[in-house]
């Protein structure tokens, strides 16, 4: 048995009946939008016309597949609005500015997505809910990231953020349940809002001297993280911001920061650092 697409059969025939050959005899039943089947016996074509065929099938398939794909991909100027494709890896076309709010929102089939190194803007929840999104390169020319950019990436295991960075929405990680490390740029002042939120499996974050602000819950819930160390360019660290980190016993941080309310769990030891 060999199976051959619909679109290479009806080129064959047309092939065929215009060159006056021996037409081509289908077993079967009514065409579908998938394949035929078709059995060998029967098949009485010259090699011409399987050649000449092809040729045709792939001039017509080449334009048609790069069309398919510039659809998947609504723009509006540089920015990209919406991605209506299906696709499992995705890779953003060169040229492409801004990947716009709500971009990807809850595409769940996406495994992991490419963005070229013209993009410098990540917009408002451009990947929120993508719960299949295991790998994303975020190159160095992006310097934001959006609020509620990779909310709920559940499976989200490992994300490079690259010091072009200068700033990180609020919200922008929480839920990542599967990252196991962060570190974050040097361009950052300040970590946001919830920014790694419930981030269960973080078990290292790294933070810059370039950093003066913890936002309110910015590592809440984050249960695997056992030690951290502040900078004493922090200035301040909001109330809550590593509240229910029930694995956190060592923090180190200087006697002229801020410290909000419930800042850090009751278990945690805290060190100064002068």
């Amino acid at each position: 048995m060999v199976l051959v697409p619909d679109t290479f059969l009806y080129i064959v025939y047309i092939v065929n009946r215009y060159k006056c050959l021996t037409p081509l005899r289908r077993f079967g039943k009514t065409p579908s939008k998938g394949f035929f089947i078709y059995q060998q016996k029967g098949f009485s074509m010259k090699r011409k016309t399987i050649v000449t065929a092809l040729l045709v099938f792939l001039t017509l398939s080449i334009p048609l597949s790069l069309y398919s794909q510039s659809q998947d991909f609504q723009m509006n100027g540089t920015v990209l609005v919406k991605y209506n494709g299906s696709a499992a890896n995705v890779t953003i076309p060169e040229g492409v500015t801004a990947i716009g709010d709500e971009a990807f929102i809850n595409k769940r089939s996406i495994t992991s997505v490419t963005i070229p190194n013209s993009v410098t803007y990540i917009g408002d929840k451009a990947f929120d809910g993508c719960t299949s999104l295991t790998s994303i390169t975020i190159p160095n020319s992006v310097t934001t990231i959006g609020i509620r950019a990779f909310y709920y990436c559940a499976r989200l295991t490992d994300i490079t953020i690259p010091s072009s960075v200068t700033s990180i929405g609020d919200m922008a990680f929480s839920y990542c349940r599967n990252l196991t490390d962060i570190t974050i740029p040097s361009g950052i002042t300040s970590i946001g809002r919830s920014a790694f939120f419930s981030c269960q499996n973080l078990t290292s974050v790294t933070i810059p001297s370039s950093v003066t602000s913890i936002g309110d819950m910015a590592f809440s819930r984050c249960t695997s993280l056992t030690s951290i160390t502040i900078p004493s360019s922090v200035t301040s660290i909001a109330g809550w911001a590593f509240s229910y980190c029930t694995s956190l016993t060592s923090v180190t941080v200087s006697r002229r920061t801020t410290i909000g309310s419930s800042a850090f769990p009751s278990t945690a030891r805290i060190t100064y650092s002068d």
